[in-house]
């Protein structure tokens, strides 16, 4: 058997785990409370009583939406898997930890992808235009896969079995990079500090993408948002594996 047939299999398999993933986790209830009502109760706090157009606050919400949603399964699957005892039912299973892992991205991404149509049907209904709508489609499924890659990474340490232990140390660590990513501060109103500061957070990339999809305008060149955007998916995705791999015997 061939190193692409080999592969090839290898990635069936972790669009079974990723569809066991969607069967169970998505319902949980952390799940829906960081994914669905954070970023709506964030936009509300955000956008009550100020004088803004609402195609100002659509690509801020989309970025909210995207990034929350494929980072609120991830982090919980492994702690889960651990304490269910299924972790070591899977290793022992025909399947290479690599696409394992590939699986928990997959369900994140897919998971990501979904939710963010609404906030985008709902731009669109309140009149919203699309200047470049294939850019934002392109950008909306990267940011997905970085998000969702970014969340496997999460999940790494500690290798606990308690999930509200993990998703308590992600919001440590996502939270922050919301309010710095130019998602209620527009990067061009922001110090230069706080510009720089905001280049090390990938979702800023993809708040600038979907403000440039929606107003025709941004803050960086779309070449250099959707490169950077796809550095910090592959540095994300190889890491999560990486570092899964070595600490995966302490799960089991």
């Amino acid at each position: 058997m061939s190193n692409f047939t080999m592969h090839l299999e290898q990635l069936k398999r972790s669009f079974a785990i990723a569809k066991k993933n969607m069967r169970i986790y998505y319902s949980k209830g952390m799940v829906v409370i960081l994914g669905l009502m954070m970023p709506f109760f964030l936009f509300l706090a955000f956008s009550i009583g100020k004088n803004m157009q609402i195609a100002t606050l659509i690509p801020g919400l989309l970025g909210m939406t995207v990034f929350f949603t494929a980072t609120s399964v991830g982090p919980a699957i492994v702690p889960w898997e651990t304490r269910a005892k299924t972790l070591e039912r899977l290793v022992s299973a025909p399947i290479a930890v690599w696409a394992l892992f590939m699986g928990d991205v997959l369900s994140s991404f897919i998971y990501g992808i979904a939710i963010s149509v609404v906030p985008l049907v709902i731009g669109l209904i309140v009149g919203v235009s699309l200047v470049h709508p294939l850019v934002l489609g392109f950008s909306m499924i990267l940011g997905a896969f970085c998000f969702a890659s970014f969340s496997i990474l999460l999940s790494v340490y500690p290798p606990t079995d308690i999930p509200a232990t993990v998703m308590m140390l992600s919001s440590l660590v996502k939270f922050p990079l919301v309010f710095i990513s130019g998602v209620f501060i527009p990067i061009e109103e922001m110090p230069p500090l706080g510009r720089t500061i905001a280049s090390f957070s990938p979702l800023t990339y993809f708040t600038d993408l979907a403000k440039y999809s929606m107003q025709g305008t941004s803050y960086y060149p779309v070449a250099w948002d959707l490169t950077i955007l796809l550095t910090f998916t592959i540095l994300f995705l190889a890491a999560a594996i990486k570092l899964h791999e070595r600490s995966l015997p302490k799960r089991l």
